[in-house]
């Protein structure tokens, strides 16, 4: 199950076939020490005051399917999916975790956004810290903004000939994502500062698109997944990248996309 793939082609990012997110969770990677899930959206990775209703976690699926206790080395957004990394004792997870303190953990994601995005470039604009009022009414607030940075790469270009709002095609772009930081909401907030919000983004988002995606593509989810996720080994210290595909349905959504691909002048 040890995924070492670091450049394969996207294509192999995508899902042919649909899986439900229902069931057992989907184990990319798995020792003596650490493992790592596929995580689909909308799961929540442990208990949370924002939602005291929700009574399934990936912590404690994860922990019966495997009959052992996990600890969580880093969270995802619930509505955001792919490569999530735990280790069965909490010093191992104490040590990923610090890694990815140290800017040592190489995270790459791919999204689907608003608007055309050319080239590649480098997002570097500081973020605060957003405060819940449920879930971090312990924090001190007003901190002031931390820095925060993120290089874009885009890999493709769509444009659907319908109507969105002001606008008279429905425009899109894939692309390529690499945080250096680990910010609250980094990768939605910094999209939306360069005006290319995720699609599926239902707080930092553009309402119309969304809807659009949803009703033209039967997209419900936010189009933004973890892809692979490299880091030192906690306990061996060797270097390792595990790899994952596209959720079933963003990757249903980009291949209905490939459609209206805009080729390159």
């Amino acid at each position: 199950m040890n995924n070492e793939a670091v450049d394969k082609p996207f294509s192999q990012y995508m899902v042919e076939q649909p899986r439900s997110s229902a069931g057992p969770l989907t184990v990319l990677y798995q020792d003596e020490d650490i493992v790592a899930i596929e995580k689909p959206p909308g799961l929540l990775v442990h208990r949370s005051p924002i939602d005291k209703h929700e009574t399934v976690f990936a912590v404690q699926t994860l922990r019966d399917q495997l009959g052992k206790h996990v600890f969580p080395a880093h969270r995802l957004d619930r509505p955001t999916s792919g490569v999530l990394l735990f280790a069965f004792d909490g010093r191992m997870a104490a040590q990923l975790g610090q890694q990815m303190m140290q800017k040592q953990v190489h995270k790459t994601y791919h999204a689907v956004v608003r608007g055309f995005v050319y080239s590649t470039g480098l997002i570097d604009y500081a973020l605060k810290y957003k405060y819940d009022k449920i879930a971090d009414k312990h924090k001190r607030p007003q901190q002031p903004a931390q820095m925060a940075t993120t290089t874009y790469e885009s890999l493709a270009r769509y444009e659907v000939p319908e109507p969105v709002g002001k606008y008279q095609s429905a425009r899109y772009s894939l692309v390529k994502l690499t945080p250096s930081t680990g910010r609250k909401h980094q990768l939605r907030r910094h999209l939306v500062h360069i005006r290319h919000p995720i699609i599926g983004d239902t707080t930092h988002g553009d309402g119309k698109q969304n809807k659009f995606a949803k009703s033209h593509f039967s997209f419900n989810n936010l189009a933004l997944n973890c892809t692979s996720m490299g880091f030192h080994h906690p306990s061996s210290g060797r270097w390792m990248t595990i790899s994952s595909e596209l959720h079933h349905e963003m990757a249903t959504f980009v291949r209905h996309l490939e459609n209206f691909r805009v080729v390159p002048s």
